[in-house]
């Protein structure tokens, strides 16, 4: 009998089936690392519930979510949710300790410093805490006048009116007179790519000159790789080059799904040859190969039913379905011996060979669009007494049909009968809150990129899990007084 199996861990998730509840912290990771602060999901825009569980933690334990926020930002490259922390922190009297440090930590560029003062100033208006305006100051001097100008655009808060508000004190006279050009307008005009694209037009001359200049950044070329394979530039074996490089790749920080993305993107539309496919084959290889092997025989499935057919977000083209069928084609790609499928009303098999591409791999599933049935993965591997290691999970949990109880019930059959031992690692690609596995040998994780998996091997090795590794990630001890 399952020890968490009673009345009081029990909730219903969003379609009003029986479900685990998350204890908050938990619950906040997987709404965290599962965002695009403000874009829709299946079941709704969760911010307003993101920002509660936020404001509710902030008060009993700051250190925790000041290190979610540099967390989500270094480990999972998620800028808006960063910066919706860090404004959250300014506002709370135990939170306001932390906001120098943190923000020293999660802005990356110039405009992060903009969307932060604007995300407080839109919830909370004037006046603004002095952490914030400190930590806002230290930022100013880490850029020099390319970044400014770069990002120097005509927006609700322009960079002149925070300088005039936060007051950063020049280290030099070069940092002193480039703040007078500043707030002069008067910055020396950047050479972007943007600005050259946009005065000389999208063609094989324009494109030769902006790769010849090494003006264009990792993901820029990931982005118009489109435009660039269809303007057909002499050079664009550099192109190939700097995408596949192995530093390059570890640089850019790119989630996994942005290689899947441009992938889709040219063979949807018929362009490129073998050479830059292998290429996104080769830099997604790169992107995941600091993930330890996952040992004996793994069985993972993943969730393409309706709810998982939203984009995750307004400026991608890739649902979330898609996401797990990347992931599980990643997982499957590190294990010794894997069985992977796919569930939504229907349970089916989907065997994928190691030695292919991650990415061809992940494209050959498809993504039914059914009702969410997780029980039947468990169901399939108690029916045919498949014994496994471990089973990993992929979906948003929210189980809609074929079930009325927990699925971690057939989990505890599964130890009964097949494997005691079994290790469940349930990942969460939405973070609605709810989760369908809980107990001994039981990790709940979430998020969008390869660093997940890095968490099996730990907590099966009986290392640390995902929420012990935020809880002193960057903040050790709990600070006394603002800095």
């Amino acid at each position: 009998m399952s020890k968490f199996n009673t009345v009081k861990h029990k909730t219903l998730n969003k379609l009003g089936h029986v479900a685990f509840k998350m204890e908050l912290k938990e619950k906040l990771i997987t709404e965290v690392l599962t965002s695009f602060f403000s874009e829709g999901k299946f079941y709704g825009d969760n911010s307003l519930e993101i920002v509660k569980d936020l404001r509710q933690i902030i008060k009993i334990d700051p250190k925790f979510i000041a290190n979610l926020a540099i967390y989500a930002r270094k480990e999972f490259h998620l800028r808006s949710i960063s910066q919706v922390i860090a404004g959250e922190l300014a506002n709370d009297v135990q939170g306001k300790k932390y906001v120098r440090r943190v923000l020293n930590e999660i802005v990356e560029r110039v405009d992060d410093i903009a969307e932060i003062l604007s995300y407080y100033l839109n919830v909370y208006g004037k006046p603004i805490p002095n952490s914030l305006k400190k930590g806002l100051s230290d930022c100013f001097l880490r850029f020099d006048e390319f970044s400014f100008a770069k990002y120097n655009r005509e927006k609700q808060i322009k960079l002149k009116d925070i300088v005039n508000l936060v007051h950063p004190k020049p280290n030099s006279l070069e940092q002193s007179s480039m703040f007078k050009r500043l707030l002069e307008d008067k910055l020396t005009t950047p050479f972007t790519w943007e600005a050259v694209l946009s005065s000389e037009g999208n063609n094989k001359e324009t494109w030769g000159k902006l790769i010849e200049s090494n003006k264009l950044g990792y993901m820029a070329i990931l982005r118009n790789l489109r435009n660039i394979i269809k303007a057909e530039p002499d050079n664009i074996n550099m192109v190939y080059e700097v995408l596949e490089n192995e530093n390059r790749v570890k640089k850019s920080k790119q989630l996994p799904f942005r290689y899947y993305s441009a992938y889709k993107v040219l063979s949807n539309e018929g362009l490129g040859t073998s050479k830059i496919y292998d290429v996104l084959e080769n830099a997604i290889r790169h992107s995941t190969r600091n993930v330890d092997k996952l040992k004996g025989k793994t069985f993972i499935s993943t969730d393409v039913s309706g709810s998982m057919s939203y984009n995750v977000s307004k400026k991608s083209d890739m649902t979330c379905g898609e996401i797990g069928t990347l992931l599980m084609a990643i997982a499957n790609s590190i294990c010794d011996e894997s069985i992977t499928s796919t569930f939504d009303t229907k349970f089916k098999i989907t065997p994928l060979a190691a030695g292919n591409g991650i990415i061809s791999n992940a494209k050959s599933i498809k993504q039914t669009w059914g009702g969410t049935d997780i029980s039947l993965p468990i169901r399939y591997l108690l029916d045919n007494r498949v014994y496994v290691d471990r089973i990993i999970i992929l979906s948003d949990n929210e189980i809609n049909r074929g079930y009325d109880r927990l699925c971690q019930d057939l989990i505890d059959e599964y130890r009964a009968k097949v494997n005691s031992n079994v290790w469940v690692h349930a990942i969460d690609l939405v973070g609605y809150g709810t989760q369908q596995f809980k107990g001994e040998k039981v990790n709940v994780i979430a998020g969008w990129n390869e660093k997940i998996l890095e968490f099996i091997p730990n907590v099966e090795n009986g290392l640390s899990n995902i929420k012990d590794i935020i809880e002193d990630y960057y903040f050790k001890e709990e600070l006394k007084s603002i800095i």
